[in-house]
């Protein structure tokens, strides 16, 4: 393994959880948005119908890979800037 790669992963780890984070607040908010109740539906709550879970799931999904490639491609291209060698 490079030597870049493992100097990245820590770097890689924190920015995993703060895009998290993030594609938390950004689904919240795109979920109140499209009109629905304050909190998705889970998948087992008995009183939402399939269609309005199976639209939260896949909606939030979109969501977090989204924004975590745009977070990790930007954490890639900061270190590129910083160092000179790609982490990848």
């Amino acid at each position: 393994m490079k030597a870049s790669k493992i100097a990245y992963k820590p770097v890689g780890l924190a920015l995993g959880a703060v895009s998290g984070a993030l594609a938390g607040a950004v689904f919240k908010q795109v979920w109140k948005a499209v009109g629905h109740d304050e909190d998705a539906p889970d998948a087992t709550d008995q009183d939402r119908k399939w269609r309005e879970v199976m639209l939260a799931a896949t909606l939030q999904g979109a969501i977090f890979s989204a924004v975590k490639a745009a977070v990790d491609r930007g954490g890639a291209t900061a270190v590129h800037r910083l160092t000179g060698t790609w982490p990848g």
